[in-house]
């Protein structure tokens, strides 16, 4: 499964050419595509503007989801972003300061994509270390290779520096921990997985992570996301299950399947935690015994003391008979 986390996406933008976009993407193997809803600042009240459901109708097997990217200078203005991560199944910053960088790299946790401009020549280098870190705590960096097909304004300064910072990024992490989207804002600047690949190896990264920043990476992304807003703590996640289909019958003769939550075995609950309680057999009936005390049961004891212990049991023998007569 082929996955693309970044299609641009503007509440001004026409939706028989976003519907273009989608159709192409699938047509090319994504399964799994993203609308990116870019954002310079956080409003008061924080709403997610993407619906639910398209306006339009897109192919089948092809999964939406919704995501935002906030342009992000000063690292202390966050107090905000768990709200957004809220509103929104991906939350993606880019950083255009040497400090934001390094705190959406360290500190920041309410987002699982860093996003950079690479068509802007930084102020500060990529080393190694913050890049490593961020992987380490589960952030993943992302290259939009649409980026590279900008002729608009200066191109030709844009696609140079879009190459140095690929380049230095690939360098800085050893092609781990890379997402590759699309970016594209029309169906020109799409590719196919194969012509990504080849422009990914003149930029120097390896096949095989090619291969990871358009599959294995971007879904370990959105299954991170899904559980950091579905389950508890990012650990436990909740699903349906542990029911039991009991049928009853009901007035007019019928049988009426009835669901009941499953409970403590054995009786084994709040009060008795830790206690392990042994488990009936037989449905119900009498529980098995051991063949040594079945055998003291019905007094045949001896015959085991016979094969076991021969000099005992010949005396034992002999005072049982001495005693009887």
């Amino acid at each position: 499964m082929l996955y693309d986390l970044n299609v641009p996406w503007d509440p001004s933008q026409s939706p028989l050419h976003l519907q273009r976009t989608i159709s192409f993407l699938s047509e090319l193997g994504y399964d799994t595509l993203a609308l990116n809803h870019t954002l310079a600042t956080l409003t008061p009240q924080i709403m997610n503007p993407i619906p639910l459901v398209p306006p339009f109708t897109i192919p089948k097997k092809t999964v939406l989801l919704r995501r935002c990217t906030l342009i992000i200078a000063d690292p202390t203005q966050n107090h905000r972003l768990p709200a957004l991560a809220a509103a929104y199944d991906i939350v993606a910053l880019r950083p255009t300061t040497e400090k934001a960088f390094l705190a959406a790299c360290l500190s920041l946790d309410s987002h699982s994509l860093i996003s950079l401009d690479l068509t802007q020549r930084f102020p500060f280098h990529f080393k190694p270390k913050p890049f490593m870190t961020a992987i380490n705590r589960g952030i993943r960096f992302e290259i939009c290779y649409s980026q590279s097909m900008d002729v608009s304004g200066d191109g030709g300064n844009a696609r140079r520096n879009f190459i140095g910072n690929v380049v230095a990024i690939v360098r800085a992490t050893r092609g781990r921990g890379l997402v590759v989207s699309s970016g594209a804002i029309s169906v020109l600047g799409c590719r196919a997985p194969a012509d990504v690949l080849n422009l990914l190896g003149v930029w120097g990264l390896q096949r095989e992570r090619g291969v990871e920043s358009l599959g294995v990476n971007p879904r370990g992304v959105v299954i991170n996301e899904g559980l950091r807003r579905t389950s508890f703590r990012g650990v436990v996640d909740v699903i349906e299950g542990g029911e039991k289909i009991v049928k009853e019958n009901g007035k007019g003769g019928g049988e009426k399947e009835k669901r009941m939550q499953g409970t403590p075995q054995n009786g084994v609950g709040k009060k008795q935690k830790g206690k392990r309680i042994a488990e009936e057999t037989n449905g119900g009936a009498t529980p098995q015994l051991s063949k040594r005390a079945a055998k003291k049961a019905n007094g045949d004891l001896t015959t085991t003391t016979h094969r076991r212990y021969p000099q005992q049991a010949t005396s034992y023998t002999r005072r049982m008979k001495e005693k009887i007569w």
